[in-house]
């Protein structure tokens, strides 16, 4: 599946604010390794490197197109690099002390189970902070795979939208971290987003969870779907004279490795 960096970048100000507030909870001071997983095209990764300027900043993405968009910052902070390979595949060494996961183990297969285990191998004070959508029960999203369901796509879509059990609830994460011997931390955040201009939840899915479904249609096929779907979001999320409100819930866990 392809991703879009200029699509993914639209909205801004809204995707950014739970990585900063999910960093905001880490407590290092002055780390030597820092890793990103699924670091995007890498404007948040790069103000990891500017809270910690001494330290190596490593973001890890499996998106070619994501890299290429995030190569130049790498140029502007000594510490910082990136480097292309799979989340699932990645495990901690003796170096690493903060850990920064947003928005992307919902694209992980059994990552909860990947979760105690990369906690297990990080040495003691290391942290591990995550968030991840919670929004799968969500109109957006439930709207969308009814229709995919439907008669019209049922064939086409067979399986390309996932949503049980693709992320756990707080309590989850929480009792990981736990048994994985850390001080932790777990939390959810739905934020009330005011979105403007004309269809806005479809351009705001269309750059994350509608991609599966445009990964595999063709172009027609691809418009006729977001032609359906655009008028089911029109009724499920009607503007308002200052814009169209769309909630937003996240789910957050922060841990430290104690000992």
């Amino acid at each position: 599946m392809k991703w879009d960096p200029s699509k993914y970048a639209e909205f801004g100000n809204h995707r950014d604010r739970p990585f900063q507030d999910l960093v905001g909870r880490i407590q290092a001071t002055d780390p030597h390794q820092v890793v990103d997983l699924g670091c995007g095209p890498g404007n948040l990764t790069a103000t990891l490197a500017e809270r910690w300027p001494e330290a190596r900043v490593v973001g890890l993405d499996s998106s070619g197109e994501m890299l290429a968009k995030a190569a130049p910052l790498a140029e502007k902070f000594g510490g910082l690099e990136f480097t292309q390979g799979d989340i699932a595949d990645w495990s901690p060494d003796g170096s690493t002390d903060v850990v920064v996961t947003n928005a992307a183990l919902q694209w992980v297969p059994g990552h909860q189970e990947m979760l105690g285990g990369w906690l297990s191998a990080l040495k003691p004070g290391a942290w591990f902070a995550m968030q991840v959508p919670g929004n799968f029960s969500s109109a957006s999203h439930s709207l969308m795979r009814e229709l995919a369901e439907s008669p019209r796509w049922r064939q086409q879509l067979a399986g390309v939208l996932r949503h049980d059990g693709v992320v756990g609830t707080p309590a989850d994460y929480l009792g990981i971290m736990l048994d994985a011997g850390c001080s932790a931390d777990a939390w959810e955040t739905t934020y009330l987003q005011v979105l403007q201009g004309v269809d806005p939840v479809l351009e705001w899915v269309r750059g994350t969870g509608l991609r599966p479904v445009l990964a595999v249609l063709t172009a027609p096929d691809a418009a006729a779907f977001e032609k359906e779907y655009a008028a089911l979001l029109r009724e499920a999320y009607p503007p308002t004279g200052h814009g169209t409100v769309y909630p937003f819930r996240r789910i957050f866990a922060v841990a430290r490795k104690n000992g």
